[in-house]
């Protein structure tokens, strides 16, 4: 019996694989290039895409342009002196050197480089240098002069790589297209880099002279530029230079409008990071990002790294949930090996920014680390009045605007507070269709920054404007008549945020302390309105809260921070220690006793209770001038400080009338 062959198109016992599929392993995939079907077609329309681009540009490149003789530069001269010349295209490049292409009147013979001679019209001459002279002097003689600048040689690179590029483009993302976990695994390597921008002078227009306000830092900070710049300057006496500056200070005061000023007045590499850039979800890339940034700065020293927000990354060691181990603690390890350990990091300074300097690490702050801290506060009046300058120089003022009145009347305003004013009286004026910013304008945008914004079309019903105003008049009449009181600059029953109505507040000065006369005066006047509601509709509403609270942290301040209660005298019972796996915002445990706590209970409910006495008293007595002021503000709805003084003298005019 014959064994079948291997060769056999129909064997016995098996059905006709005519109409059989075929086999899975022959069957030919569309998906690679080169094999029959469908899919051949784009492969193949790239391809000769590809082609084409390169055929153009070698072309344009190679042969499209026209090629000149190249002559000597004698014969050049004699050309020149000879009168024959027509026009010249000079072609300058960055080491000065040009090339020079000429046209003749008519044709000519020229003598090449090689000392072969050529008749032609146009010749190539390349020189060691031209400049305005030169060009001067064959204009005069009546040549046309072209000056272009040539491309440099990394352009030209750019220009021969393309093709190359477009072809690597069509090889690694069409034919050989990588699966998604290659590329997470490819982008792993990656997040080890620091994440921090190179600044350089051109790319900030901020320098010092858009500083105001704080004198005493741009002082430091100079000192420090000039460190990097002129260090032979400080090192004749032994002076080094500093390793670390910390920039403290509330928000909205100037720190990071410090660093960009720095960024523009230094001449040398800025880089610039956030806290939060270094702590991602994967363990390790903190640290790293930290060597990377530091090792970054070294190869660019002398140079500046500025960290804006650092507390992110500097809290305290062990005060967080997770022990000493986590991701955060291992990066500040790392920043402050960089800072001060063993290693090396000449002429690198750390400039860093922060609003909560309290949580800071304390191995962060030692000398050797941050050897400055520099304190940015709120501006005073003077720093008030730099700041408005600069923010309106380029500013269309009426002359009714007067920048120091404007700065007597925001104390407590910062430098992000003042810019926001002045911001808002633009937007007004021009809302008005005003050409220049009045004084009226930044009367209503200061309103608008203390109280908020107006929202008139909220229904309230009569009632409760009733009550609204009674209760802002409380306020009012409290204040006027208790010693030691802010004076007002303005009530309102016009709901603003997210109250019915506001009495605004504007001291006379700024204020560094805080004596007991005026703290109580504060509450005092805080529960006049409840004072008005409970005198007037013998009842109470939920209006007050806000005041209650305001009220309530004042004495217990008072009573528990500052000393200022006679029985339990001049001892700070304030907020303890601090659990320290629970975080340092948290869990305040407490270092007194049940009984003396309930010591504070009472003086503190002791003071709110004599100061919501003395404002019944005060209404009580005038309670004519608080229907007035009530019945003015439900017409007018709003009243500034001359309409509220001139109802409090109409009454003692009154009262000091003959009978």
């Amino acid at each position: 019996m014959q064994p079948n062959k291997s060769n056999d198109k129909a064997p016995r016992n098996r059905p006709d694989n005519r109409f059989m599929p075929p086999d899975r392993d022959t069957d030919q995939d569309d998906r690679f290039p080169g094999k029959e079907g469908n899919g051949d077609r784009f492969p193949r329309f790239i391809l000769f895409l590809m082609l084409a681009v390169l055929g153009l540009f070698v072309f344009q490149r190679f042969f499209s342009q026209d090629i000149s003789p190249e002559i000597s530069y004698n014969e050049y001269r004699s050309i020149v002196s000879g009168g024959s010349l027509s026009e010249v295209t000079v072609k300058t490049s960055q080491d000065n050197s040009a090339l020079l292409t000429g046209k003749l009147k008519a044709p000519d013979s020229l003598r090449l480089t090689s000392g072969s001679t050529v008749r032609s019209d146009q010749f190539m001459v390349r020189l060691p240098g031209f400049d305005r002279a030169q060009a001067d002097s064959l204009s005069a003689s009546g040549v046309q002069v072209k000056i272009t600048q040539s491309s440099d040689e990394f352009s030209n690179f750019l220009l021969l790589m393309l093709p190359w590029g477009l072809f690597g483009f069509a090889y690694f993302f069409i034919f050989r297209r990588m699966s998604m976990q290659n590329d997470v695994q490819r982008n792993i390597f990656s997040f080890g880099k620091s994440r921090a921008k190179l600044i350089s002078e051109f790319d900030v227009k901020v320098t010092f002279n858009d500083v105001a306000g704080v004198d005493e830092a741009i002082e430091e900070l100079k000192e420090t530029v000039e460190f990097l710049m002129n260090p032979e300057k400080f090192q004749k006496i032994g002076g080094k230079i500093p390793k670390g500056v910390l920039l403290l200070g509330p928000p909205g005061t100037g720190k990071t409008l410090l660093a960009k000023a720095i960024a523009g007045e230094a001449k040398v590499p800025f880089f610039s990071i956030s806290g939060a850039d270094f702590v991602e979800m994967f363990v390790g890339v903190g640290a790293a990002r930290v060597r990377d940034l530091f090792e970054t700065a070294k190869k660019n020293s002398p140079c500046i790294v500025f960290i804006d927000e650092i507390d992110a990354v500097g809290r305290s060691r062990g005060a967080g949930l997770g022990g000493g181990h986590d991701e955060r603690e291992q990066t500040l390890n790392q920043l402050l090996v960089e800072m001060d350990g063993f290693t090396a990091r000449d002429n690198v300074i750390l400039i860093a920014a922060t609003n909560r300097p309290d949580v800071l690490d304390s191995a962060l702050l030692r000398p050797g680390r941050f050897d400055r801290q520099i304190t940015i506060d709120k501006p005073d009046i003077r720093g008030r009045k730099a700041i408005l300058e600069i923010h309106t120089r380029k500013k269309p003022l009426d002359s009714s605007v007067d920048l120091e009145t404007i700065a007597k009347s925001t104390p407590g305003f910062s430098g992000a507070d003042l810019a926001n004013l002045v911001n808002e009286a633009a937007l007004l004026a021009s809302r008005y269709n005003q050409t220049e910013i009045t004084a009226d304008n930044f009367e209503e945008a200061r309103d608008k920054v203390l109280m908020g914004p107006e929202r008139r079309s909220m229904y309230i019903s009569e009632e409760q404007k009733k009550l609204t105003a009674y209760h802002e008049a409380g306020h009012v009449i409290v204040s006027k008549f208790t010693s030691g009181s802010d004076p007002i600059h303005k009530v309102t029953i016009i709901p603003r945020g997210r109250s019915l109505g506001q009495t605004a507040y504007l001291p006379l000065e700024d204020r560094y302390t805080q004596n007991r006369e005026y703290l109580i005066a504060m509450i005092t006047y805080a529960l006049g309105g409840r004072a008005a509601e409970e005198l007037i509709f013998n009842e109470v509403s939920t209006g007050a809260a806000n005041d209650i609270e305001k009220a309530t942290e004042i004495a217990r301040k008072m009573v528990k921070n500052w000393g200022m209660s006679d029985k339990l005298g001049p001892i700070n019972y304030g907020d303890g220690h601090r659990e320290v796996f629970l975080g340092k915002d948290y869990s305040h445990v407490r270092e007194y006793s049940e009984d003396t706590a309930l010591q504070i209970d009472v003086e503190v409910r002791r003071i709110i209770t004599e100061c919501m006495d003395n404002a019944r008293k005060i209404l009580t007595a005038h309670v004519r001038i608080l229907h007035e002021m009530a019945a003015r503000l439900i017409e007018k709805e709003s009243l500034d400080s001359e309409e509220i003084d001139a109802i409090v003298s109409s009454e003692t005019a009154v009262a000091n009338s003959p009978a």
